[in-house]
């Protein structure tokens, strides 16, 4: 029974060690793994996100210069109309009975001026041969002034009212879509110190526009020409595309936030974008396509000799003095890794374009990982999953 004992625990004992040594037996080094990636030619972009409207390109409020009630009206909501369109009449008794008395103060005016002219040319000619005196002539000259300035007034006024009765015929001033009716049949509308707005039409809903509001920090690297893509919450799965327009200098101040709004171009063909959709924008401040690119990270490697000498990696002499303007990576090439001096351009927060220095699928070295080994290049492309993708892509 003893032996049987002695035997049981020499097992445990022996199964013990040989999980101890499972576990700590192997050189530290046997995980360890040089990360690196290749050099790729890759599309670096930097991007500006923000918040806007979409908006029609030309939206015209057509309202009334004059006063009185709406009689007719001929278009509704969504109503496309045409340039010179009857889209509404107000009720005109008021301004016809304007007209006809403007038309009767105008006819006695005249008739006034043409009496008091001829008086004048009667007086004018006796004055001339003394006949009548100065103070005659002086009347009949002020009368006959009077009379004319009275006459050109009426003149004045029979063409203010003519205008008010041909304001009663509200019209659309362009071709396009009616997108508001702001009034009834039948109501009654003010024209005091401002003009009340009717109707609201845009001119073509194929071509609208987002009115983007960009945060300060950002409008620095916001230029005309800048590509664009957004998308509005009435349709997840669409990305519309467009360009800068504008960039306007006016400072808007909300909340102690200052923005500055940016215009940008859309094109709407299927007439998905309407107005007032909120858009959330992405533009495009830097776009290089097909440059020789490297992850940011190989930049700031920096060899460890023991840990690479453990890997049976050679590391060569580091260069002395780096130029002004170049950078240090390191190539792995068969086992050893060689500096190498490169000129690097634009970059953004995961990639920088290679200007010289470098060939297409060269092995840089990035870091020393005991992990699971590297993917080739970085990832797909070098980039990351989480940035925006460049304008150009399926909608």
């Amino acid at each position: 029974m003893n032996k049987k004992k002695v035997i049981i625990g020499a097992i445990c004992i022996t199964l013990l060690l040989v999980g101890i040594f499972s576990f700590t037996g192997k050189s530290s080094s046997g995980n360890m793994h040089l990360v690196t990636a290749n050099a790729s030619r890759n599309t670096i972009t930097n991007t500006v996100t923000a918040t806007g409207t979409v908006d029609p390109v030309k939206k015209i409020d057509v309202g009334t210069q004059v006063s009185g009630i709406i009689n007719k009206i001929y278009v509704d909501f969504n109503s496309e109309v045409k340039e010179g369109q009857i889209i509404a009449e107000m009720d005109r008794v008021n301004l016809l009975a304007d007209l006809r008395s403007k038309e009767a103060d105008l006819a006695s005016s005249k008739t006034e001026f043409e009496y008091q002219e001829k008086n004048y040319e009667r007086s004018k000619s006796l004055h001339d041969k003394q006949l009548i005196s100065d103070t005659d002539f002086e009347t009949a000259t002020y009368n006959y002034e009077k009379a004319k300035n009275n006459y050109t007034n009426n003149q004045s006024g029979m063409q203010k009212v003519r205008r008010n009765l041909e304001y009663a015929t509200i019209s659309s001033p362009i071709d396009g879509v009616v997108i508001n009716r702001a009034v009834e049949e039948g109501q009654t509308v003010a024209a005091g110190f401002s003009t009340p707005t009717l109707f609201t039409i845009a001119n073509d809903l194929t071509q609208m526009r987002v009115i983007a509001n960009v945060d300060e920090a950002d409008i620095g690297q916001v230029e005309k020409g800048q590509n664009v893509t957004f998308k509005v919450d009435a349709y997840p799965n669409d990305v519309f595309e467009g360009n800068v327009t504008q960039v306007r200098l006016e400072a808007k101040t909300t909340s102690n936030v200052v923005t500055y709004e940016v215009v940008i171009s859309a094109h709407n063909p299927d007439l998905k974008l309407k107005p007032g959709l909120t858009a959330q924008v992405t533009i495009y401040t830097l776009e290089q396509n097909n440059v020789l690119t490297l992850p940011n990270k190989a930049l700031r490697f920096i060899p460890d000799e023991p840990a690479l000498q453990a890997m049976h990696i050679l590391v060569a002499e580091n260069i002395r003095e780096v130029p002004a303007g170049k950078k240090v990576v390191w190539v792995n090439e068969g086992n050893k890794l060689n500096p190498r001096l490169i000129t690097v351009g634009t970059s953004n927060f995961n990639i920088t374009e290679i200007v010289d220095g470098l060939s297409e699928n060269d092995e840089i070295a990035m870091d020393i990982s005991a992990g699971m080994p590297n993917m080739p290049n970085g990832g797909p492309g070098g980039g990351s999953m989480f940035m925006p993708k460049p304008p150009g892509g399926k909608r």
